[in-house]
């Protein structure tokens, strides 16, 4: 599997862009300033990460997807990895990542990559969506944000 940015006038892999955002406006608006950066595994794109630039020293995962059928191989981590590596190398002392309160398994990633919880920022989902989001049967409500230093 290789990783690697999306090349200039590629089309963003909007379909998997959106099995982590279903906001597809939202999508388009992040993508303008983000660094995105594609998993292909046989010539077709299974794994996507957006990076962007908060401050100065601060970059945010901002969307992270795998193919549904290429879950659970390592895919998800392996961009996580490169995308600290990324945002280290483009000058960033911290890289921040928000969840669904109800994204049980991304939770445990980002975790498990070294990131810590450090804000919880209460009906993010409920202002920011027109339609309630469901996860592993709970009710997305809140952004759970976590962060590591670099």
């Amino acid at each position: 599997m290789a990783i690697r940015y999306l090349a200039e006038g590629e089309a963003a892999p909007m379909p998997l862009l959106l099995l982590a955002d279903p906001s597809e406006k939202l999508v388009q608006q992040y993508l303008k300033s983000g660094h995105c950066l594609v998993a292909e595994e046989n010539g077709e794109i299974v794994g996507v990460i957006v990076l962007v630039k908060k401050a100065s020293a601060k970059m945010e995962i901002i969307n992270v997807a795998v193919a549904e059928a290429c879950q659970g191989k390592g895919i998800g981590k392996q961009l996580i990895k490169r995308a600290i590596q990324e945002a280290s190398q483009l000058g960033a002392k911290t890289l921040e990542v928000g969840t669904g309160n109800s994204s049980i398994y991304q939770l445990l990633l980002y975790q498990k990559c070294g990131f810590r919880i450090t804000e919880v920022e209460k009906d993010f989902f409920i202002k920011h969506y027109d339609e309630p989001i469901i996860e592993n049967g709970i009710p997305c409500v809140d952004m759970i944000r976590l962060s590591m230093n670099l």
